[in-house]
C-alpha cells in the first residue's frame, strides 16, 4: 500500500511520475561537472546537503522540490527545500539569499509551493506541479511594478457608482497585501458582473494578471458575461474583446434567456454555425 512505501519507492511510483506529467522528463541522477539544460535532476548537490530534485529550464535552476513518503504531511517539509535553495551554488539568481526562485515538497498525493523571491510570500498547497513555461513565466512576472501601476492609477472608469468603485478598491488593496481568498458579496441587479469586468480589465492592464478565469453556474450567466465585456469601452474606442482575448464556453441563443442576440454585441463571426445559433465566443 502506498501508506507503507518508502521515501525512494514515493518518489519512484508517484513524484518522478509528477514531475514527468508537468513537462520536467526525464529525470536524470546528477553528474560532476555536466550542465543542465532541461528537466528534473536527481540529488543536486548543495553546500546543505543533496536536494532531491532540481528543476532545470533554459539551463537555469527555477525548483527544489523534497520529496517525502506517502505517510508523511509534506507542509513541513518545503523548510528542507528552502534551505537547498539558498545553499545551491552556480546559479545566476539571488532573491533575498535564495539561489533558486521557487520551493515545492510533495508525498506524490499533496504538493506544497513558495515564490521565495519575496519574503512575504507565503507558501501554499497546489494541486500540480507547474511546467517550465509556466515558472518561466512566473519568472519573467514584474509584479511589484504592476501594484505600482494599480496604486497610482485611480479607479474612474465610467459609469462606475460609488458603492462599485468602493469594491474595486477594496479587492485591489486585498491583493497588493498579498490576500489570494475574497469574497465579495453584492445584492442581484446591482452591477456585481459590471464592476467585476472593469477589475478585471485593471488587473490585466497593470500587467497584475495574465489570465483570468470567470467562472459562473449558468449559461445565462455566462451569456450575460459575454455581453459585459464585448460591450463594455475599456479605452477610448476600443472595446475589452478588442484588447484582451477572451475564450467562453459553447451556448445557444436561448441562454440568452429572452434577450436578442445583438451582432453589434456579439458579431456573427462569433457563431460557429449561424443557422443553429451556437456560439463559441472570444472574449479579451
Amino acid at each position: 500500500m502506498p501508506e507503507g512505501w518508502n521515501e525512494e519507492e514515493t518518489r519512484k511510483r508517484f513524484i518522478d511520475k509528477l514531475l514527468v506529467q508537468a513537462g520536467w522528463g526525464p529525470i536524470v541522477g546528477h553528474t560532476d561537472g555536466r550542465n543542465y539544460s532541461r528537466g528534473a535532476v536527481e540529488e543536486y548537490p548543495t553546500t546543505s546537503g543533496p536536494s532531491d530534485y532540481i528543476l532545470f529550464s533554459s539551463g537555469k535552476p527555477l525548483g527544489a522540490v523534497e520529496g517525502k513518503k506517502v505517510a508523511v504531511g509534506p507542509q513541513n517539509a518545503l523548510r528542507q527545500a528552502e534551505r537547498y535553495s539558498r545553499t545551491l551554488e552556480g546559479s545566476p539568481f539571488l532573491f533575498d539569499g535564495y539561489r533558486v526562485p521557487f520551493a515545492y515538497s510533495t508525498n506524490g498525493v499533496v504538493i506544497w509551493f513558495r515564490d521565495l523571491r519575496h519574503p512575504l510570500n507565503l507558501s501554499r498547497e497546489i494541486t500540480r506541479v507547474h511546467t517550465p513555461a509556466a515558472l518561466e513565466e512566473l519568472l519573467t512576472k514584474d509584479e511589484e511594478q504592476a501594484k505600482a501601476w494599480l496604486r497610482s492609477n485611480e479607479v474612474k472608469l465610467k459609469p462606475l457608482r460609488p458603492y462599485q468603485k468602493e469594491a474595486i478598491e477594496s479587492i485591489e488593496r486585498a491583493l497588493l497585501n498579498r490576500k489570494r481568498q475574497m469574497l465579495v458579496a453584492m445584492a442581484t441587479g446591482t452591477g456585481k458582473t459590471f464592476m467585476v469586468v472593469n477589475l478585471i480589465y485593471r488587473l490585466m492592464k497593470s500587467g497584475f494578471a495574465k489570465r483570468i478565469l470567470f467562472l459562473v453556474d449558468r449559461r445565462a450567466l455566462a451569456a450575460q458575461a459575454v455581453r459585459e465585456f464585448a460591450s463594455f469601452e475599456a479605452e477610448p474606442g476600443q472595446k475589452f474583446n478588442q484588447i484582451y482575448e477572451v475564450y467562453s464556453q459553447r451556448f445557444r441563443r436561448e441562454d440568452l434567456e429572452g434577450e436578442p442576440f445583438d451582432p453589434l454585441v456579439l458579431p456573427t463571426a462569433y457563431l460557429t454555425d449561424p443557422n443553429t445559433g451556437l456560439a463559441y465566443v472570444y472574449i479579451s
